[in-house]
């Protein structure tokens, strides 16, 4: 299986044309789209979605890209990791934070001129490179074939920020923005907790130029229609939302944007 995640979108061509390139080499594998709504050249973003995604996918093949390096001396890498999961996509640091968790085993660059397209264009690695990559290792195709060992300490690596906490409140950053609006914060329940914001308490947030009170809750239905709220997402972050609305046309706020969370 090889699991799919871009920062392409759907109205363009793009991920239907790698996913003809993948049928075209390795006609029997199933490819999975973890999502190609990765905000445009958002890394961190991609490789934290890429991380969540994990436990959720069996073994098999990862392709990803995001790539705002296309074109330039970034490395192209497939990755092994100790479960005999594959990576492959850009060495920008997308595939280390997911590959780093399960271990990595071993690194090749992507150097062998068989096994991607006859013509490479400096702008599509994608379809040209990393597609045809990820659909000969489906064909059991072995890593030392595609290209020249490197040292896994060498790959490049992104910095998740973490929160800052004090007595009385926590500076958090936002990691993600879904399409509903729900914005996602670095902290996890134990950060609110530690603030005494429990359940039912109210936290104030403060953003640059405006403040906001928001109910902590267990889940949507907890507070009426129109409340922004806080709660625990599916994978455990602590997510500013509105009941039946949109947290971030409220706020403005976007990935890498300090939201400060006080007990009030």
């Amino acid at each position: 299986m090889i699991a799919f995640l871009t920062d392409f979108g759907l109205q363009d061509d793009f991920v239907g044309t790698c996913h003809g390139v993948i049928a075209g080499i390795a006609p029997e594998a199933k490819v999975v789209d973890i999502t190609h709504g990765i905000a445009p050249q958002a890394v961190l973003q991609g490789a934290l979605v890429l991380r969540r995604s994990l436990p959720f996918m069996p073994a098999g093949i990862r392709l990803a890209v995001v790539d705002p390096g296309v074109g330039s001396e970034r490395r192209a890498v497939a990755l092994r990791t100790a479960d005999g999961t594959h990576f492959v996509g850009p060495d920008n640091g997308l595939l280390a934070l997911a590959a780093d968790e399960l271990g990595i085993e071993v690194a090749h660059e992507l150097t062998s001129e068989r096994h991607r397209l006859p013509s490479v264009s400096r702008t599509f690695h994608a379809r040209d490179v990393f597609a045809p990559a990820a659909a000969h290792l489906a064909n059991g195709v072995e890593l030392p074939e595609l290209g020249p060992a490197i040292d896994p300490a060498g790959l490049v690596r992104v910095t998740v920020p973490e929160p800052d906490l004090g007595a009385s409140q926590v500076a958090a950053t936002v990691l993600s923005v879904d399409r509903f609006g729900n914005v996602a914060l670095n902290l996890d329940r134990v950060h609110l907790a530690a603030l005494g914001l429990e359940p039912g308490t109210r936290a104030e947030v403060r953003l640059p130029y405006e403040r906001y009170y928001a109910l902590v809750v267990g889940t949507f239905a907890d507070a009426a229609q129109g409340e922004l709220i806080l709660y625990e997402d599916a994978y455990g972050l602590v997510t500013l939302a509105i009941t039946g609305g949109d947290a971030f046309r409220l706020t403005g706020v976007g990935p890498g944007d300090e939201v400060r969370l006080v007990r009030s």
